[in-house]
């Protein structure tokens, strides 16, 4: 799911799976359910998992690339394409955005590339573009 979650808008340019390999991707799944602030929800199909929402707070060495701070958990999400555009994105946020409010955290983080079509999901999941560089957005939701 993670090689999933790496925005590619060019389809016959994939970028090599071994980006797997970097510690700043890593970090997102490396021990992932060991911290007490990892979680993740998957959507099932017939016993198959085609996508998965997971948050964790990245903070130490290695930041994500959505980090705000110590406190804040950032999303990652993915769909396989088939899946993509029927609304799942939708249920899977939502589904851990109320998880984290039942959770007491005040905020949650994401990084998104600006020409993702995403962007306009999380718009509407209520998150606030609050940074960007030439090529990204951080984008915040506060939950309380």
């Amino acid at each position: 799911m993670l090689y999933e979650a790496i925005y590619q808008p060019d389809e016959t340019n994939l970028i090599s799976r071994e980006v797997l390999k970097l510690p700043e991707i890593r970090a997102y799944i490396d021990n992932f359910g060991e911290k007490k602030d990892d979680y993740c929800l998957v959507a099932d199909l017939n016993g198959k998992i085609i996508g998965a929402v997971w948050t964790r707070i990245l903070w130490g060495d290695i930041k994500g690339f959505g980090n705000i701070d110590k406190e804040t958990p950032e999303f990652a999400i993915s769909l396989y394409k088939e899946y993509r555009n029927r609304g799942i994105g939708t249920l899977l946020m939502t589904g851990m955005i109320e998880h984290l409010r039942k959770s007491g955290y005040k905020q949650t983080s994401l990084n998104v590339k600006k020409d993702n079509y995403a962007v306009k999901l999380y718009k509407n999941m209520g998150f606030d573009i609050v940074g960007e560089d030439n090529e990204d957005y951080l984008m915040l939701l506060k939950l309380v």
